[in-house]
């Protein structure tokens, strides 16, 4: 049986609205039926005017795409977005705002894996595919351009006429809810993936094209005493780990008992630039401070130009999805990528996609030896880049002989598991975390005889397992839940630093943060530049009594 003709694309437009409006929009309403403020009559009543808000608001901004030859098209891709956004705001407590549009951009196949399960395919399907299936089979007459033009200017300017005036019905109550909960606008399906991504494109077009503004141009070695070692400096920059699950932080499960046994100097108080990598890893290398960072309109270089600017050696290896253009301008390689001489992984350490955080330590011999022999007797910095606990699949983190805490949850929709599995499966990877770290300092306890020693680590940011039905991270900085902002930061420092210790560890209480990564770092490798703030550094205050 033939469907009926559907004379009208401005019909198809506001029937999909009403779709996407009361369907691809249920993690809105379920949040605002559990609030305990709109549970009451006044209460149903907003949240009834506030679906037709969304309906009438996009409704109206479809209408300027209800032509014959494109209203097809658009509403195939609306639709597979808001199916998809559909889910993973309902699953993981997400919201779509511009960093997590840049977060997504900068995905790679390996986490896009990740995030594949059923229960996305049956929202895309249900969401998406079934209403699609209905819209390609109509058969749209045509119409002449004046007056198809003059029908989508009226679906338009009445969609955002009555959706200003629903808003203005019950501006109090709206905002109220708005300004008690400012997530929720990022939560209206799919107008708030078009606008974050039209407002991250705009932040990009703003930009000066061209290289990076140069910082650091004056940067130099402070001379070195005679007969000192060249400080050798493993940075490795932790990937998802919330300090509410480091045990050196003051979690109960011993997720961390071989940095326990070791003389490693632990912040305990240390929070995160941003809540996402696109946000914190460019930040943390900048100069700026979080405060500042956010403000600036300019690309600017980072740490790893500057060192090596003043005369360093230094390598980026990589067992992330990149960089975040932070080590562009400098030696990099990922994992995978081992330098000439090395023996191959072994067995278990990588899948032929993904590796294990481990094989960050293999080769290490062989890729400090390639590095320019001149830049390496002044100094070296390698920067490890983890994997760490990146989710959903936390299982997928830790090998099978290092899983002290199971079950553990074996799939990517954590929702289908209990909460302590997702816990357990997570816990598994601060674990292995811990084993990687210490591995780092005995491969630094080994280069002692011809290196000044010291290991630095710092998450970029932390997790969410499930509290108030967040999972993931990236929520806004401003609205952050505590686990996504305390992150753990950890130093150990070789014999050259062994005196300092003592007075390090009367400040291990104190506030820290990624604004000190810079600034320590510097003064670890004696880098001079009016760059440098020796009050950010970690180590300047006691460094300066020795």
């Amino acid at each position: 049986m033939r469907l009926p003709p559907l004379k009208s694309p401005l019909t198809i437009a506001w029937l999909a609205s009403l779709w996407m409006g009361l369907l691809c929009n249920w993690p809105l309403w379920q949040k605002l039926a559990s609030l305990p403020e709109l549970d009451n009559a006044r209460g149903h009543l907003f949240i009834g005017v506030f679906c037709a808000f969304v309906v009438a608001l996009q409704g109206g901004l479809l209408s300027l795409f209800a032509w014959r030859a494109t209203i097809k098209p658009v509403l195939t891709v609306v639709l597979l977005a808001a199916a998809a956004l559909a889910y993973f705001i309902g699953s993981y407590g997400i919201v779509m705002d511009p960093t997590m549009v840049i977060n997504t951009l900068q995905t790679d196949a390996r986490e896009t894996r990740d995030l594949l399960n059923l229960r996305l395919a049956a929202s895309l399907l249900v969401l998406a595919g079934l209403p699609l299936l209905v819209i390609w089979r109509l058969k749209l007459t045509q119409t002449l351009w004046p007056r198809r033009l003059g029908w989508n200017l009226i679906g338009f300017v009445g969609g955002i006429v009555v959706s200003a005036l629903l808003i203005l019905a019950t501006f109090a109550d709206f905002a109220a809810t708005m300004r008690s909960y400012p997530t929720m606008r990022y939560m209206i399906t799919p107008v708030n993936a078009f606008y974050s991504l039209a407002a991250v494109a705009a932040r990009s077009g703003a930009k000066p094209k061209g290289p990076p503004q140069v910082i650091g141009a004056d940067a130099k070695l402070a001379s070195r005493p005679a007969g000192t070692k060249p400080p050798l400096l493993l940075l490795v920059v932790g990937e998802t780990a919330r300090a509410a699950n480091f045990a050196l932080d003051g979690y109960s499960r011993p997720t961390t008992p071989e940095l326990a046994k070791l003389p490693v100097l632990n912040f305990s108080k240390a929070t995160s630039c941003g809540t996402s990598t696109a946000a914190s890893l460019p930040c943390m290398f900048s100069p700026l401070g979080r405060e500042e960072f956010v403000k600036q309109k300019n690309d600017q270089e980072t740490l790893m130009d500057v060192l090596q600017r003043a005369g360093l050696a230094v390598l980026w290896v990589d067992n992330q999805s990149g960089c975040k253009g932070i080590c562009d301008r400098v030696p990099n390689s990922p994992t995978a990528k081992l330098p000439e001489g090395a023996p191959a992984l072994p067995a278990g350490l990588c899948d032929g996609e993904e590796c294990l955080d481990m094989s960050l330590l293999h080769g290490l011999d062989e890729r400090l030896a390639a590095l320019d022999p001149e830049r390496a007797k002044r100094g070296v910095v390698l920067v490890l880049h983890q994997m760490g606990s990146h989710g959903p699949a936390y299982y997928k983190r830790s090998p099978p002989d290092r899983k002290p805490f199971m079950p553990e949850c074996t799939t990517n929709a954590l929702q289908q598991c209990p909460r302590e599995q997702v816990v357990n499966g997570y816990d598994n990877s601060i674990a292995y975390t811990d084993h990687v770290l210490a591995s780092a300092i005995g491969w630094l306890q080994g280069r002692e005889k011809d290196f000044a020693t010291r290991m630095y680590y710092v998450s970029d940011h932390g997790e969410s397992l499930g509290e108030n039905n967040l999972y993931l991270h990236g929520v806004p900085y401003a609205v952050a839940p505590e686990e996504q902002k305390h992150v753990p930061m950890v130093l150990w420092l070789g014999q050259d630093l062994a005196p300092v210790t003592d007075c390090l560890k009367a400040k291990l209480d104190q506030p820290a943060s990624h604004d000190n990564l810079f600034h320590t770092v510097l003064g670890f490798m004696g880098v001079q530049t009016a760059l440098y703030k020796p009050e950010q550094d970690l180590l300047a205050s006691c460094t300066t009594k020795h």
